[in-house]
C-alpha cells in the first residue's frame, strides 16, 4: 500500500499563500491519480483538487479554482498543492489520497481513493 505524508500546513493570514506537499513511499506517484481533500470541524470532507496520472489533467472544486494549483514533481515523488489568496473558509485539515490512473468525474467524493495520508492542518486567520 502506498504510504503518503502531507506537510506544509500552518497558520497564515487571509490573502497569504501556502504550499502543501504530499510525498509517497513504496510506490511511484506518477502511476497514480492524486487528490487533495479537506475537512473542517463539523463539516463533511470536501474534494479540493486532483491530478491524473495518464495525461496530467487537473481538476479543482469551484471554491478553490483560480486560487489553488496542483502539480507533480516525479523526481521527488511528490504532489504539491499551491494555495494562494487564502481565505478563512479554507481552514481545514488537508489530506492527500491516491487512486488508479485517473481522477474520475466523481473524484470529489473520495470514491476509489485507496491510500490516504494523515493530514496537515491549515488555519487562515487574522
Amino acid at each position: 500500500q502506498v504510504q503518503l505524508v502531507e506537510s506544509g500546513g500552518g497558520l497564515v493570514q487571509p490573502g497569504e499563500s501556502l504550499r502543501l506537499s504530499c510525498t509517497a513511499s513504496r510506490y511511484p506517484l506518477h502511476y497514480l491519480a492524486v487528490g487533495w481533500f479537506r475537512q473542517a470541524p463539523g463539516k463533511e470532507r470536501e474534494g479540493v483538487s486532483c491530478i491524473n496520472s495518464s495525461d496530467g489533467s487537473t481538476y479543482y472544486s469551484g471554491s478553490v479554482e483560480g486560487r489553488f494549483t496542483i502539480s507533480r514533481d516525479n523526481a521527488r515523488n511528490t504532489v504539491y498543492l499551491q494555495m494562494s489568496n487564502l481565505k478563512p473558509e479554507d481552514t481545514a485539515v488537508y489530506f492527500c489520497a491516491t487512486r488508479a490512473l485517473i481522477c474520475g468525474s466523481n473524484y470529489y467524493t473520495g470514491s476509489g481513493f485507496a491510500s490516504w495520508g494523515q493530514g496537515t492542518q491549515v488555519t487562515v486567520s487574522s
